[in-house]
């Protein structure tokens, strides 16, 4: 995707955040990340994109899953990743703290070379600019450490800047938009090599029931390696929440085009707690 061709979805948010009225002091407006139903505002899993609430000061979320997926490439193959987790702490000011330990991963090539490592570790710092009424907007910035194994690491240091809006137009629907900026590396094996991309994102959510949602994703990148163009996905699973501090969900994906994510298609499970 030309990078021109995303300039009126950054003008978008741009307006969207300068539009959004910080009103935590009016108790008329609720706050779309506190209630019942919280847990499911908050978690980043299982989607690609992040949530644009931040952990409340003096509470953290561990997230935590599995996936199972078909590879791309000559001789196609599995692999799968374990565990998933993330870990947010809430800080003062609306802030949050995010620690992404290490994955670990196992691929297989049938009849041919099987591959397991660690992915790199990240942190990063998410920032809450307010809500009103049907509107709630965050900024966030990640870092990748140069670490990982050097089959599925990161051989340099990442960097990612992304902008979240969450619309709601009814109380049991919800649209969420991203929008990202990367510089990563690539794995040593892979060659280690840097690249920037655009990172564009659109969810769409339903909450028939308190403690029930359902999702559908769309997301893509401008560039998904050094010497490679775009590349768009699609997913989309089930929340349920067993307790308010409680959730478990599924989820499968798909690739649209390109090659981001190195995937056919895959399908995984997890869960999130708040603390």
């Amino acid at each position: 995707m030309n990078e021109l061709k995303l300039f009126p979805v950054i003008t978008l948010l741009a307006t969207l955040f300068m539009g959004i009225q910080t009103v935590r002091a009016n108790d008329t407006i609720q706050n779309p990340c506190i209630g019942p139903s919280a847990l499911l505002a908050l978690l980043d899993r299982p989607t690609v994109s992040d949530s644009a609430c931040v952990v409340q000061y003096g509470h953290a979320v561990l997230e935590a899953g599995y996936q199972h997926a078909n590879v791309t490439g000559t001789g196609g193959g599995t692999a799968d990743d374990f565990p998933e987790a993330e870990l947010r702490f809430g800080l003062p000011g609306h802030n949050e703290f995010i620690l992404l330990p290490p994955n670990d991963t196992l691929q297989q090539i049938p009849d041919s070379s099987r591959l397991q490592g660690f992915s790199a570790t990240t942190v990063g710092i998410k920032h809450e600019l307010g809500y009103a009424k049907h509107w709630l907007g965050a900024v966030e910035s990640l870092f990748t450490l140069p670490s990982g194994s050097p089959a599925f690491g990161s051989r340099g240091t990442g960097v990612a800047f992304n902008g979240i809006v969450d619309y709601a137009p009814s109380n049991d629907t919800g649209i969420s938009l991203q929008l990202g900026v990367t510089s990563q590396t690539n794995p040593a094996l892979a060659g280690g090599g840097r690249f920037t991309s655009v990172n564009p994102d659109i969810t769409f959510t339903w909450l028939p029931l308190w403690n029930l949602q359902f999702y559908g994703e769309f997301y893509g990148q401008s560039r998904t390696g050094p010497d490679l163009g775009s590349g768009f996905d699609a997913d989309g699973g089930v929340q349920y929440l067993l307790t308010p501090y409680c959730e478990v969900d599924l989820e499968e994906g798909v690739r649209l085009s390109g090659n981001l994510g190195g995937f056919t298609h895959y399908f995984g499970a997890g869960m999130g707690l708040l603390f």
